[in-house]
């Protein structure tokens, strides 16, 4: 049922499902094959690979948060036009969510056991946002995307030039990000305020530091 015939309080039942599919289960993407399919594995000594799966279970966490700050965002948003492309991105970002896992399982390394928790705050951020008003609600989904692209350049840097399969992952990732930065600034977004943008930041370099350990 498109979210525009749902009430309030189905779309927080929506929200819900999506959140246990999204921690627990196997949440519905595109249907997107990931771009590392086909890519032979990369000879990587034990530093090298248990590095990479730690920048993976980092990105597989930031997706955790994504789908939580778009799930917010549909359940508030005013205009049932942004709570139809809020969940659009969300099935896109559903993508990245599985093939951040797959890569997780094949480098042996497990998910962040405080994903959960970043969900939780991420969603609340995103309700938040929804709550303000459309403008800042595509404002805040710019800033995220711009920040994450950054955070992903990072990774780049960071992969072994062997590694292929990751590196096919996080370019298209970065490019979807992109792409949906672009699309909430020509969908009206209003750039943050400085304070903001800057608290997003540390929110952002938190989850990173602590994900890649724990």
């Amino acid at each position: 049922m498109p979210l525009s015939h749902l009430t309030p309080a189905d779309r927080l039942v929506v929200s819900f499902d999506n959140a246990l599919r999204t921690l627990f289960g196997k949440p519905r993407g595109s249907g997107r094959a990931s771009p590392a399919a086909g890519l032979e594995e990369a000879e990587l000594n034990p530093a090298q690979r248990r590095h990479v799966g730690r920048l993976m279970r980092i990105n597989h966490s930031g997706e955790v948060c994504a789908q939580a700050l778009y799930q917010g965002q549909a359940a508030t948003a005013r205009r049932s036009r942004l709570r139809q492309g809020m969940a659009q991105a969300a099935l896109e970002e559903n993508d990245h969510l599985a093939w951040c896992e797959r890569r997780l399982q094949e480098l042996d390394q497990r998910k962040s056991l405080l994903n959960p928790l970043w969900f939780a705050g991420s969603f609340a951020l995103g309700a938040a946002a929804g709550l303000a008003g459309d403008r800042w609600s595509l404002g805040f989904v710019a800033e995220t995307e711009k920040q994450v692209s950054a955070h992903l350049d990072d990774h780049l840097r960071q992969l072994p030039p062997q590694d292929r399969k990751d590196r096919a992952i996080i370019q298209q990732m970065r490019e979807d990000e992109m792409q949906h930065a672009s699309h909430a600034l020509e969908a009206g977004g209003t750039k943050l305020p400085l304070p903001i943008r800057l608290g997003m930041k540390a929110a952002s370099r938190l989850m990173t530091r602590t994900s890649y350990h724990v």
